[in-house]
């Protein structure tokens, strides 16, 4: 097998492509071949050392894929070889092959794809969590999505849309914002050209989102806060930009608002069988074709580096997808 190997965590240019020994299961686990594996803001903070989980060196890095099982080690029982299945691990996902527990591995329904599928579990149960979970989204209600163009942004768009709720869109660029309005959005910002707060306010009416899901941070937070509804929840649901903000407290006291933390991967150990129902409803969802990955692009999992340049740059419009 050959994989992305991490020795130093300096960033992209210490990863190199590596060969090998082909690895075998142990119990609970099983070995994937990977034919697709999508590229997530958080496997570049991995590589510089950034992100909350920290592997031991050397890893691979490559937090979600999707394959064909390969082998199966002893006590998997809901696993068979050959089989498709999608997998969020955490790391091991640019390579070939991978060992995974066999616990975090789903089983793909016929007719999902495995481009499709490396690009579903972070992005869509990110959003699901943040929306309807810690949200509580209602139908009818207007959620501002920041970040829209972006891999979560996007699948926020489609859930929300699912659940009946009016979405304003914000991005950077015109052609940004015209991906989210293909994918549902009624209305859009460019923030790089428009006021966000006055926009959100004026596209409301004066009242503002009842939502605003905020995976950007940085600069935008005070002012898409400030154009917050009455009793309107703040989802904080990462930092893409950077910088952590800072709000001013008084500012949720005026509005009745929440600030609202979301933290998916923390919430599905902790209640796993609420994000194993999740994890159902949006397999479901996407058999019915009310939520579907953008896929910015293909890429060869030999260039990686270019890919994380790629994403570095800003540049990607949903999700990238490394394929073997």
């Amino acid at each position: 097998m050959h994989a992305w190997l991490c020795t130093n965590p300096i960033g992209v240019e210490a990863l190199a492509w590596t060969e090998l020994p082909d690895p075998a299961p142990k119990a609970g686990e099983v070995l994937v071949e990977i034919r697709a594996a999508s590229l997530n803001f958080p496997d570049l903070l991995i590589v510089q050392n950034k992100y909350q989980i920290r592997p031991p060196l050397p890893f691979v890095p490559g937090s979600e894929f999707a394959g064909v099982v390969q082998a199966v080690g002893d006590g998997v029982t809901h696993l068979q070889v050959g089989q498709n299945v999608a997998c969020l691990s955490g790391t091991g996902g640019f390579a070939t092959h991978t060992i995974a527990p066999a616990a975090r591995c789903i089983p793909l329904p016929d007719g999902f794809g495995h481009v499709d599928a490396a690009a579903f579990i972070m992005t869509y149960a990110t959003s699901y969590h943040a929306l309807l979970d810690r949200g509580q989204l209602q139908p009818g209600e207007t959620v501002l999505v920041l970040g829209a163009a972006g891999g979560v942004g996007t699948a926020a768009i489609q859930i929300a849309k699912a659940k009946g709720a009016r979405v304003i869109a914000a991005a950077s660029t015109d052609e940004k914002c015209d991906v989210c309005l293909k994918l549902g959005a009624d209305a859009v910002i460019n923030y790089s050209v428009e006021d966000l707060r006055d926009a959100a306010k004026s596209l409301t009416d004066g009242r503002g989102p009842d939502v605003i899901y905020d995976p950007v941070g940085g600069a935008l937070a005070e002012p898409a806060f400030r154009s917050i509804a009455w009793r309107g929840r703040y989802l904080v649901v990462g930092f893409a930009s950077g910088p952590i903000p800072s709000l001013p407290l008084n500012l949720p006291l005026l509005k009745g608002a929440s600030v609202v933390g979301v933290f998916w991967g923390e919430f599905a150990k902790r209640e796993p069988q609420a994000n194993a129902s999740m994890m159902g409803t949006l397999l479901q969802w996407y058999a019915q074709g009310k939520i579907r990955p953008a896929i910015d692009r293909t890429m060869p999992m030999s260039q990686l580096p270019a890919a994380f340049a790629h994403m570095g740059a800003r540049a990607v419009i949903g999700k990238l997808v490394l394929v073997n």
